[in-house]
């Protein structure tokens, strides 16, 4: 059987317009897993092991709770919670794997569909280099649209280079050949940051991770290195620091009304 779960291969790309411009762009890879197929692909991948060790990995702890209890679970209540229900649907995670027991995510995204396929919400789950996190629950309203749109507030500091009173528009395509996402990060003054991934689907398969592992050897670690790097180089640039406030008291913000969509524009280049 075809496994429902996929690899996607491509560039993510940053652009900040203000107060210093700084651009960079770096090849990766993403897996899309079904939460669901996680113990068949633990079974069937030599590479590949959900909730213990492996080249490449899979930790429940890693998302959601981080307490390593279901996440299907997780997201269900949080879809609760939203009026959202999906019965029988699928809930799929687009991530980076730990490999060789290490990974960070800046950002992670649950695709949410239900029964019929339908993509019905999305949760944008945000990380920071200070061990903190924070999850953006929103519908799908046009469950027909090949790309939704969402905006919505900042409630997680994420870089000392970029101030907490922002917004954020996404456009975010329901991942079949390529997946994209295009963030733009705006403050009162307008925008500020511009990032977008853009990957061609693969299938999953050991033959696929070998190569990838040579291909993208201790890349979650490489992600990590590379943020400080950058964040170096925009010191140097003298960018102003702003103060790091308290991590959100809730780990979840619901976003009952999207909002109307944003101006994003995909780059691939």
């Amino acid at each position: 059987m075809t496994p429902r779960s996929s690899a996607y291969v491509g560039h993510v790309v940053h652009a900040r317009k203000r107060p210093r411009a700084h651009r960079l762009r770096y090849s990766v890879f993403y897996l899309l897993l079904d939460l669901e197929e996680l113990p068949d692909l633990d079974q069937n991948l030599r590479l590949f092991g959900y909730n213990c060790a492996g080249v490449f990995s899979f930790h429940e702890r890693d998302h959601g709770p981080k307490d390593g209890s279901s996440l299907r679970d997780w997201v269900d209540a949080q879809l609760a919670e939203a009026g959202i229900a999906i019965p029988g649907g699928q809930v799929k995670l687009l991530c980076l794997p730990r490999i060789l027991g290490y990974a960070f995510n800046p950002i992670a995204i649950f695709y949410c569909f239900d029964q019929a396929g339908r993509f019905k919400a999305a949760l944008y789950e945000v990380s920071n280099t200070f061990h903190e996190t924070h999850t953006y629950l929103l519908p799908v309203e046009d469950d027909a649209a090949d790309t939704v749109h969402h905006t919505f507030d900042k409630k997680l500091y994420v870089s000392p280079f970029i101030p907490m009173d922002c917004r954020y528009a996404i456009a975010l395509r329901n991942p079949d050949e390529h997946a994209t996402i295009a963030i733009r990060e705006s403050d009162r003054e307008g925008d500020l940051l511009a990032a977008t991934f853009h990957g061609r689907r693969a299938a999953l398969s050991d033959r696929f991770l070998a190569a990838t592992f040579l291909r993208f050897p201790l890349l979650t670690l490489k992600v990590m290195v590379g943020i400080h790097w950058d964040a170096l180089k925009l010191w140097i640039k003298r960018t102003p620091v702003f103060r790091h406030p308290p991590e959100p008291s809730h780990s979840v913000s619901i976003v009952r009304n999207p909002g109307s969509p944003p101006d994003v524009r995909v780059r691939t280049d």
